[in-house]
């Protein structure tokens, strides 16, 4: 009886041991979210409930695909102990689960940090193309399209190259520039198409 009781005490323990992956989903899920949201490993960005979304699937198939292959692996490599392999297989798949998800996380972050310095070039070009175009304006466009600045909206065509689009008072027509932030010094050109900004990208 005495062995019996130490044995589901060692169990117990191991159990016990076995309690982390899913605080940690639950926790890392949320923070990868916020992550995806406010340093985006991409340029267009990524709002929150899809990156909540995102975060949640990548890390349910670190929990159930990858751990679990990580964590059979390691019971194959382990020396036969008191604890049944069955438990010892449920603790490794807590803790290989558990550093999945941590790793995933900081592999985040790090692919947010090498993109950022990207992005804050780009709103760097697209103020600098704003700029231009309104020093452009003055004498080379209609009065028409002076008054309507406001309405000017932007596309990224390369790296530095922007094509920039203003509304008549017709709304359906607009009159559009390229601006080539880059060159030396910096180009604006008329262009002659009227085609909007939302077609052009197609």
């Amino acid at each position: 009886m005495e062995d019996t009781e130490r044995l589901w005490v060692r169990r117990l323990r191991w159990r016990l041991r076995a309690a982390w992956q899913w605080p940690a989903y639950a926790v890392l899920t949320l923070l990868d979210a916020f992550i995806l949201h406010e340093l985006p490993p991409v340029r267009t960005g990524v709002d929150f409930i899809p990156g909540l979304i995102i975060a949640s699937f990548t890390n349910l198939f670190l929990m159930g695909a990858v751990g679990p292959f990580l964590a059979k692996r390691l019971v194959r490599q382990e020396a036969p102990g008191a604890v049944p392999p069955t438990v010892r297989l449920e603790v490794l798949k807590d803790r290989a689960a558990a550093i999945l998800l941590g790793l995933a996380t900081l592999g985040l972050v790090a692919a947010g940090l090498a993109t950022y310095p990207l992005r804050v070039n780009e709103t760097d070009d697209l103020a600098r193309n704003a700029e231009l175009v309104e020093e452009y304006l003055p004498g080379n466009a209609p009065h028409e399209i002076q008054r309507n600045y406001e309405t000017a909206n932007t596309i990224r065509l390369e790296e530095g190259y922007f094509r920039t689009c203003i509304n008549y008072d017709d709304r359906t027509r607009v009159w559009c520039v390229f601006v080539d932030v880059d060159a030396e010094p910096p180009t604006v050109v008329r262009d002659p198409s009227s085609i909007p900004n939302q077609e052009f990208q197609r």
